[in-house]
């Protein structure tokens, strides 16, 4: 394997079948494992809308989570470059997706909101730039075809004295 080529691997492992299998529609539950060895199996689950567990992650919240996750840390990476010292990150990333009436459906956009601490002022522009770079460089954002939006916020850190 070259050195710019990652494989991923993972296990997905459906544990609904209460019995009968998928005799009827609502005769199964959609829980699942997401297994990677050496980590925690992630409880997996349907959007409660398509009779999921709510008490489990669902795919399309995992989808906004690996866009925000992969912002987040591109964003860190060019702020480095750009000598732009981050304290604090934190983002309330939203997404819509909308189904159609065969029962298909697919994302319409994501807009991340992340809230940027920095130690020392940074000038807007350069703000937008370091998020704009970001998206550039983030593998998820840029392998995903649907418009991932930004509505940062940055605010300067005030140390106490």
């Amino acid at each position: 394997m070259s050195l710019d080529e990652h494989r991923y691997a993972l296990t997905v492992r459906w544990t609904g079948n209460l019995g009968e299998g998928t005799a009827s529609y609502r005769g199964y539950s959609r829980d699942h494992d997401v297994e990677i060895p050496g980590l925690p199996a992630l409880q997996g689950s349907a959007d409660p809308t398509f009779h999921g567990d709510r008490t489990r992650y669902n795919p399309e919240q995992l989808l906004l989570a690996a866009l925000s996750q992969c912002h987040m840390l591109s964003f860190l990476h060019v702020a480095v470059k750009h000598g732009v010292v981050v304290t604090a990150y934190e983002d309330r990333a939203e997404a819509l997706m909308r189904t159609n009436r065969d029962g298909s459906g697919q994302f319409e956009s994501a807009t991340l909101k992340p809230r940027v601490t920095v130690a020392a002022p940074v000038a807007e522009e350069l703000m937008e730039q370091l998020h704009s770079e970001a998206n550039k460089v983030c593998f998820i954002a840029r392998s995903v075809n649907f418009p991932v939006l930004h509505r940062p916020t940055a605010v300067v850190e005030h140390l106490q004295g």
